[in-house]
């Protein structure tokens, strides 16, 4: 059996308070590496290339405000 086929069976046997404290735990720490991932790839310049076309298209004017100007904002 696989460590993962082993996680997968504890899992089916916890109780549901059990459950939802592992579910909360997992998102979190589903989205903390998340963040890690794009740290790690925007310093590796992998996101470069993204900003780059979405600054173009900025300057080319193909972009507008989602919610008003930025003064009715404050």
């Amino acid at each position: 059996m696989t460590t993962v086929q082993l996680i997968e069976d504890q899992i089916k046997h916890l109780d549901n308070q059990s459950f939802a404290a592992l579910r909360s735990w997992f998102i979190e720490y589903e989205h903390a590496r998340w963040d890690q991932q794009i740290v790690t790839d925007s310093a590796a310049g992998k996101l470069d290339s993204l900003v780059d076309e979405a600054l173009a298209e900025h300057r080319a004017g193909k972009t507008k405000l989602l919610f008003g100007s930025v003064l009715e904002n404050r």
